[in-house]
């Protein structure tokens, strides 16, 4: 009921004002999570899809047609689960080869991943990940042209986005809404276009680097 959502979002006021002591900041948020609280619902209703509302009522558990709208994420958490800390090794995942699980190469490539190496191989897959956001980040923060920096940090947000919204839907922490796996996931577009990005941010770096020498 908006009413509840309207007294969380009055004590989350209170306490961040309590923290921070800013007037100007628990405004703003006020003023942001009332106007989310108010268009949340119509926007749901009168713009998304129904598929798109489907996925939204599997992430919150209000769908549960293992055979219908929640086949992808069940079996996805199910082939995750069954890798175990080792996993079944390189091609003998039962759910991969029998393609239990739809779009397996592509939006749901980090299940194979779980089920065939198990826990060590998709911690060091998301460790990989963790490092190349690092490096991004620490080659944005020393660029001396703004335009590269912030260059530099959208190309960082976004990887980020694409591995938090593909992994999320793997494991059923974000709705399916189709992102691949950069540098992973089977596809030529993807893998054209975040080359591109990445390689443009490189030559941006590669110029910094020839100024401060």
């Amino acid at each position: 009921p908006l009413v509840s959502i309207l007294i969380v979002i009055g004590v989350v006021i209170v306490i961040v004002y309590f923290l921070s002591r800013s007037i100007k900041l628990s405004v703003l948020l006020l003023v942001i999570f009332v106007a989310f609280s108010v268009v949340v619902k119509p926007i749901y209703n009168n713009v998304l899809k129904p598929h798109h509302r489907t996925r939204i009522m599997v992430l919150l558990g209000k769908e549960t047609d293992r055979r219908g709208a929640a086949w992808n994420v069940y079996n996805s958490k199910v082939a995750i689960g069954s890798g175990g800390f080792l996993g079944k090794g390189y091609l003998h995942g039962s759910f991969t080869k029998l393609k239990f699980i739809p779009k397996q190469r592509t939006d749901f490539i980090f299940s194979t991943v779980g089920e065939e190496w198990g826990f060590w191989g998709s911690s060091l897959v998301l460790l990989i990940y963790l490092a190349f956001l690092i490096k991004l980040v620490i080659a944005a923060e020393r660029q001396r042209n703004r335009f590269h920096m912030v260059y530099g940090y959208c190309v960082a947000c976004l990887m980020f986005f694409h591995y938090f919204m593909n992994v999320g839907t793997t494991i059923g922490l974000a709705p399916a809404v189709g992102v691949p796996l950069p540098f992973f996931s089977y596809g030529g577009s993807s893998l054209l276009g975040f080359t591109i990005l990445l390689w443009v941010f490189v030559k941006m770096d590669s110029q910094n680097m020839q100024i401060l020498r």
